[in-house]
């Protein structure tokens, strides 16, 4: 689904920057590390293109394909994202149909990036079964592949039982 105005203005915001970098990087980067030379990066739902800027940057990314739904937020992400642009790969398309979007074949991505945005899929589980279809298998090992996803918010689409993950420590009595 497209964000709204308050939605847009909120991503594309300095703070929102400042989580990304300071953030939610850092803990990627606990998960899984940089990424082995010469990898080939996907980015769902890229916004103005800055998550793409850091796969690039922090994480070591040699190629970055990035969709989103907004053409207005392609139309940032081409900006910012212009001194790597023979490094990157931009379209307007839906995490859900990565073939329509890409021509992504099956495991043609060594990593899937989602920068806080599967709440905003109303399709989340195939959005994930999608991320899944597309990743390799990174060493030979069915078990290393790479889906890197930060979100605090629930997911659309009736997971409602299930609390959203926040990465705390549950509240016991001591922690009250």
């Amino acid at each position: 689904m497209l964000m709204n105005r308050a939605e847009t203005a909120l991503i594309n915001s300095p703070p929102r920057r400042w989580l990304q970098r300071l953030y939610e990087v850092p803990v990627l980067l606990s998960f899984g590390g940089r990424l082995p030379p010469g990898s080939r990066a996907l980015e769902i739902g890229c916004g103005s293109g800055y998550g793409s800027q850091l796969m690039l940057q922090r994480f070591g990314a040699a190629q970055v394909d990035a969709i989103d739904l907004d053409p207005a937020m392609i139309a940032r992400a081409q900006a910012r994202l212009a001194p790597y642009r023979d490094r990157v790969h931009l379209a307007t398309g839906s995490a859900t149909d990565l073939r329509a979007a890409l021509n992504a074949d099956d495991g043609s991505y060594d990593a899937v990036f989602d920068f806080g945005i599967i709440h905003h899929i109303s399709d989340w589980r195939g959005a994930v079964a999608e991320a899944a279809r597309v990743l390799s298998l990174v060493g030979g090992s069915t078990s290393k592949k790479s889906l890197h996803t930060l979100s605090t918010a629930p997911p659309t689409g009736g997971c409602s039982t299930t609390p959203p993950r926040t990465g705390l420590p549950p509240r016991t009595s001591s922690t009250r």
